[in-house]
């Protein structure tokens, strides 16, 4: 398998990784449709029997994302994955932060701040910390459906999280504003709509769904598709997303009735 590498990220077309620009599969990849959709993080250590499981992730619901996920392909949609993909010792560890234990918030201070003035030597930002997790090459960091071979159904997959001094909840971008190759791969392939859905509604796919909004994609969310971690900020998770604009359904067969 070729491996380039584009800053912090990768992305596979057709089961090869690849940076950024586009290789002689390019043409093979055209877009038929105006249509993607993202699976968010679909993951064995996000999962059931994972050292971070959301609730109710267990065989059923994925089971139920490959069925769904299978519809969208059979429509034509092209299916787009994000994989968190850090390194060992990561900043979102808490094994990491002497002292610390998982779900603390620890303060970052960021060697160069974001914001353009000459006086702010540094700029502070709170990181939750989490159980070690989707580390690079471990059988945890799997994406749940297939890649590869005669079932594949991910086309695409979109790393994140892979600097080790930056979160990265969305698949657009990590906190500290580096980008992952899907906003250029997407424009490139001339989407303008993208559907959402996976682990967890009230991180990942919360981020990506904004992400996708900020950047001016049509952007819905199947919520029977998608996981939080706690039912409070899952709520509170999704009325946010449907008030910047994404809109909701809560099967596939919703989507695409209303798509038709």
């Amino acid at each position: 398998m070729l491996t380039l590498k584009t800053g912090f990220y990768l992305f596979m077309v057709g089961g090869i990784f690849l940076s950024s620009g586009f290789s002689s599969e390019e043409k093979d990849f055209e877009s038929s449709t105006r249509t993607a959709v993202i699976v968010v993080d679909l993951q064995a250590d996000f999962t059931l029997g994972g050292p971070l499981p959301v609730p109710n992730s267990g065989k059923d619901y994925i089971e139920g994302v490959d069925s769904a996920t299978r519809k969208f392909k059979g429509q034509g949609f092209r299916i787009f994955a994000t994989q968190d993909w850090h390194p060992k010792g990561h900043i979102s560890f808490y094994t990491s932060h002497k002292g610390k234990n998982v779900l603390d918030e620890v303060p970052i201070q960021d060697k160069e701040s974001p914001v353009s003035d000459a006086s702010q030597q540094q700029f502070e930002r709170l990181q939750t910390l989490w159980p070690p997790h989707c580390v690079q090459g471990t059988e945890g960091a799997d994406i749940l459906l297939p890649t590869q071979g005669l079932e594949k159904l991910i086309e695409v997959v979109v790393q994140k999280g892979m600097h080790a001094d930056y979160d990265s909840y969305s698949g657009f971008q990590d906190d500290g504003g580096n980008e992952t190759p899907l906003n250029e791969m997407l424009k490139q392939i001339g989407v303008e709509k993208v559907v959402i859905y996976g682990i967890a509604t009230d991180y990942c796919v919360k981020a990506t769904v904004i992400d996708a909004l900020k950047r001016n994609y049509k952007t819905s969310l199947i919520t029977s598709l998608s996981r939080g971690v706690k039912p409070e900020s899952t709520q509170e998770a999704i009325q946010d997303m449907k008030k910047a604009g994404a809109a909701l359904y809560e099967t596939v067969e919703d989507f695409l009735a209303d798509a038709g």
